[in-house]
This record gives structure tokens, sequence and C-alpha cells, in this order.
């Protein structure tokens, strides 16, 4: 394995992580990764995604289990971005699109999806 390069931002910024579980079935995971490839993931959540702020994200999977890394400026705040991107174009539909590989209410919306996920141990020096 050699690890995935990640972006240089030229500033300090923080990191969400989250996490999800699909639906266990192989065919509805194939259709899942392929919504998300660069082919297939609409154009207008991907401009939305960056419209409030994100500078990255990233998704990874194991199984049906999906582990999503957010990167996001120091003074970005989760709560405002995650309502004003609700509001965006198409992107209530792309949540009622998703749902249905999803292990989650067919309703929620993204943030309600996703289950942050706490830090428990880093490296870094402080």
């Amino acid at each position: 394995m050699n690890g995935y390069k990640t972006k240089e931002y030229g500033q300090p910024v923080k990191r969400y992580v989250q996490t999800m579980e699909l639906r266990d079935d192989d065919d509805l995971i194939r259709q899942y990764r392929e919504a998300h490839d660069a082919a297939h993931f609409w154009d207008e959540i991907k401009q939305g995604i960056k419209q409030v702020g994100i500078l990255e994200m990233e998704i990874y999977i194991l199984g049906n289990r999906l582990v999503m890394i957010v990167d996001a400026p120091l003074d970005f705040c989760w709560e405002e971005a995650m309502k004003k991107l609700a509001t965006l174009p198409r992107q209530e539909e792309w949540e009622r699109y998703v749902a249905r590989f999803q292990h989650c209410d067919a309703h929620a919306t993204s943030d309600e999806k996703w289950q942050m996920m706490e830090r428990m141990f880093y490296l870094y020096e402080k």
C-alpha cells in the first residue's frame, strides 16, 4: 500500500471524521461507489460542498462501512455549513438518491446520516 497523498492548503486546517454504514448488499455498494466516481458524481453537489467552505472531502470504504474525512479552515462552523448545504441546489435530491444505498432513515439529511467520530489518539506534537 502506497498511501494517499493529501492536499496542502497553505493554512492551518481542522478535520472532521464521520462514519456511516451502507446496506449490506454487494450490488448496492457497487452502485454507491459508481455514484461517487468522477464520471457520475453530481457537479452541483461538488460545488455546494466547496461553496459552504469545505476544502476537501474524502470517503473511505471497508465492506459496507464508510468513513468520511472533511478538511476545513479553522474558522469553519460545521453546524452553519450543514444548514446552508441542505438548502443548495439538488442537495435534497442527492440525499434522496443515495438514501437507497445507506443503512439509515430514507428522509434523513446528510448531517443526520453521518455520525461524527471522536478522535481518541494522535501522534502530532502540540
